[in-house]
């Protein structure tokens, strides 16, 4: 046998080694199973294999679909999931609907999903007063008048929009003319494929040309949305269709909402403008949906009737005996239905661009 080769079983002296053998097949065993790791490691990465406990990409595919079909989309509305990616430890979803494409985020268990996030090294819109921009959101209000004034700026079709409306609903209905409330619209749509620049227009004539019917309009849409919905709100709470639809073409031409919403040079990003509203954006440094303004402070409250009217009470010089109503603390779920959220929800969440 020639010097340099050896059989399994002898040292490199030539003497026998009774386990050299096993230990050669305990290497091999080991580079084996090191190949078997790193290719299930690589395949679950890829979204091939279910990331740990987590759910594969075409899993979250399907649970996001079917998501969004149910809880997001107007019956009939086309979307599709153009891709699925990880990033920052999530699942980041792109959404297509109406020809835009939106980013969209999941946690990799399938059991939160983010519609959309704030990048906060973004820098905040040129557009908007510097001195607004870091104005501090405040829970009291400082400032009282003997009628306050009450703004919420919203998009008809965010959820979170939908959840604070359902919120002040009972409180406008206790505290009626005691103050000035006004419902506006934040300076762009985020769900334009929805309907939601047209809704932003019905509701702003609605309430300024038929203002009596107003919030039974806004109870009746914020049950189920949509445009055949709204439709049929409309003729339910007798709203003056002549008035509204005259409005609608005047404010569309005046602004130019249709033409700015069909033109994507002139969008904010991923966005159509909508620009009714626009002085009282930049004025109060608005940049999402919901944006709470009180006797022109920017605060923040709870979304259940109560506190929202123990906040508004705080603004009267000299608060009204219906101040002392006792109304619901249970927080209206985002979205659009009469359901309750879950007791930790947060009251905080917005849609923001």
């Amino acid at each position: 046998m020639d010097e340099g080769q050896k059989i399994i079983g002898e040292t490199a002296d030539g003497k026998c080694c009774s386990n050299c053998g096993g230990k050669k097949k305990a290497a091999i065993g080991i580079i084996i199973a090191l190949l078997v790791i790193g290719g299930i490691f690589y395949l679950k990465k890829q979204g091939v294999l279910p990331l740990f406990s987590g759910l594969s990409k075409s899993e979250a595919k399907t649970k996001i679909e079917k998501f969004i079909k149910e809880n997001l989309m107007q019956p009939g509305t086309e979307f599709s999931i153009k891709e699925i990616t990880e990033e920052a430890g999530l699942y980041k979803v792109m959404v297509s609907v109406g020809g835009q494409e939106i980013a969209s985020y999941m946690t990799k268990d399938g059991k939160k999903f983010f519609p959309q996030a704030i990048d906060i090294d973004k820098k905040p819109d040129q557009n908007t007063d510097a001195a607004n921009q870091n104005q501090e959101t405040k829970t009291t209000v400082e400032a009282k008048k003997d009628i306050p004034a009450v703004d919420v700026f919203v998009m008809s079709y965010c959820p979170f929009g939908t959840q604070i409306e359902k919120g002040i609903l009972p409180v406008l209905d206790v505290l009626k003319k005691k103050i000035k409330f006004t419902l506006k619209f934040v300076d762009y749509a985020m769900h334009p494929a929805l309907g939601e620049v047209e809704e932003n227009l019905r509701q702003y004539c609605i309430q300024k040309d038929d203002p009596a019917k107003f919030n039974a309009y806004l109870k009746c849409f914020l049950v189920k949305g949509g445009e055949s919905e709204a439709k049929a709100c409309l003729k339910t709470t007798g709203v003056n269709t002549v008035k509204v639809d005259a409005c609608y073409k005047a404010t569309d031409q005046q602004f130019s909402v249709i033409k700015n919403k069909d033109d994507k040079s002139t969008w904010k990003g991923q966005f159509p403008p909508f620009d009714v509203n626009k002085e009282d954006n930049v004025k109060y440094g608005v940049q999402g949906s919901p944006t709470l303004v009180v006797n022109g402070e920017t605060v923040s409250s709870g979304r259940d009737p109560q506190s929202m009217l123990t906040l508004i009470c705080s603004a009267f010089t000299n608060k009204p005996k219906e101040c002392d109503t006792k109304l619901s603390t249970d927080i209206p779920a985002a979205g659009f239905g009469e359901e309750v959220a879950a007791a930790n929800s947060s009251t905080t969440a917005n849609c923001n661009n």
